[in-house]
């Protein structure tokens, strides 16, 4: 199968708190018709998702996305990566 033919969806996120202070930054996720809450604690490594409704299928890449983009992130601002799986 090409990479042209791999299921994906567009997962949207929004910064909406973000302290470096304490180490931490909130916002939201959006992708097909499930939306969480998320906390990420950059300094441990720790991400929080909420409602646990398929938080299963989030989890993971917005870590992911989380590790790799949290210094380039700020509060208000509006992100997207793409998930290789259809919601």
């Amino acid at each position: 199968m090409s990479s042209n033919n791999l299921p994906k969806t567009t997962a949207y996120v929004r910064i909406t708190q973000q302290s470096w202070q304490q180490g931490q930054m909130e916002g939201e996720v959006r992708a097909a018709e499930y939306q969480w809450r998320f906390k990420w604690h950059f300094r441990q490594g720790q991400l929080s998702v909420q409602p646990s409704l398929g938080r299963a299928l989030i989890y993971e890449p917005l870590g992911r996305f989380l590790e790799r983009s949290d210094y380039q992130l700020e509060p208000g601002g509006d992100y997207e990566f793409t998930l290789r799986s259809q919601l």
